[in-house]
């Protein structure tokens, strides 16, 4: 299973984010690149707690199963999936070079500081592994949405 864990994966991750440009066209999805790089930097910052979201009530009952079912191969997540509302990007423009320094420096950070206790909005508690891999496939996810 492929996880922000191993150097090389995050290497590889890395190097696809560079090729991000302000002509970078989504081929699903509402955001634009800036909205895309910066709702990642967001999601990092959720997952390491610095930035606080709360429990989505449906995911209380069926967010472990869904879970599951998500983290039982290295299959992509779906196109369209729910984002945190935390993690939702309605300015449409800004400073895409930094949103993807930040970025890349929080990627590197989250997977050299494990994270303990984090909860996750609609999956809810989730172990520093099962956080490294959910990552792999969340980033992996929106650089396909951009070709990248």
């Amino acid at each position: 299973m492929q996880t922000t864990l191993d150097k090389a994966t995050r290497d590889s991750l890395i190097a696809r984010i560079k090729t991000l440009n302000e002509g970078s066209r989504a081929e699903w999805g509402k955001m634009n690149v800036y909205q895309m790089a910066r709702h990642c930097r967001q999601w990092e910052e959720l997952t390491n707690g610095t930035l606080p979201a709360k429990r989505i009530f449906i995911g209380r009952i069926i967010g472990p199963m869904i879970l599951k079912a998500v983290m039982k191969d290295d299959a992509p997540i779906r196109r369209n999936s729910p984002s945190a509302p935390e993690t939702i990007i309605t300015d449409e423009s800004g400073d895409l070079a930094a949103e993807k320094t930040r970025w890349i420096e929080l990627m590197e950070y989250n997977a050299a500081n494990p994270i303990d206790g984090f909860i996750h909005p609609f999956f809810g508690k989730m172990t520093n592994e099962q956080i490294c891999r959910l990552a792999y496939k969340h980033i992996d996810h929106h650089l396909r949405q951009f070709n990248a």
